[in-house]
């Protein structure tokens, strides 16, 4: 690996190790191996360096959890069944990537003081919404609309909601299937509701 690539590895080190705010560019350099001035010449700046690291780091987990998915599926699956499995995925990967989670949260906190770190997030989440929707419900993504989007977005919010539980009280988390149940629940809830 080059300078770029060891300063990459070693703000991901530092981000899970000491989270964003306690992370100075000599923990990312020592991490790296560098010396210092290398952030300024490949990143311009601590917070670029960063951004990099963790945009790096949530697209590799993304792609992670999806691959999971698909090698768990049987084909035959129902839609349940493959909910299901997107969280029991979802779930492990979690708590294998704990640090990198507790970096999210600390970078969703982040963003109020850094304009960068927002857009970064809120770009993230466009696709995170986008990509959730094609996946939950099998389309292409030419074919994404505003209805199908709100799938995504709910979905997302699901996701922020139920990683939080498993971080802060995993023994009372909701799984894959308390999930399935309770969202059916609550769907036939609304549809028995009066409409507003």
């Amino acid at each position: 690996m080059g300078n770029r690539e060891d300063l990459l590895a070693g703000a991901l080190e530092c981000l899970k190790e000491k989270g964003w705010a306690r992370t100075t560019v000599r923990d990312i350099a020592a991490a790296a191996g560098v010396n210092h001035a290398a952030i300024g010449y490949h990143f311009g700046s601590r917070e670029a360096l960063l951004i990099e690291a963790f945009t790096q780091a949530m697209e590799d987990w993304g792609a992670e959890v999806e691959r999971a998915v698909h090698a768990a599926l049987d084909p035959d699956a129902s839609p349940r069944q493959r909910y299901e499995a997107f969280w029991r995925q979802t779930i492990a990967s979690h708590a294998a990537n704990r640090q990198l989670w507790l970096a999210s949260i600390e970078a969703a906190v982040q963003a109020e003081h850094t304009p960068k770190v927002r857009e970064l997030l809120m770009e993230s989440m466009r696709q995170g919404r986008s990509g959730l929707a094609v996946g939950l419900l099998g389309i292409p993504p030419e074919t994404l609309d505003n209805r199908t989007r709100t799938v995504g977005a709910v979905q997302l919010a699901l996701m922020s909601g139920v990683l939080i539980q498993q971080m802060i009280d995993p023994e009372r988390a909701p799984s894959g299937p308390d999930i399935a149940d309770g969202v059916l629940e609550l769907a036939a809830h609304l549809t028995d509701a009066p409409a507003p």
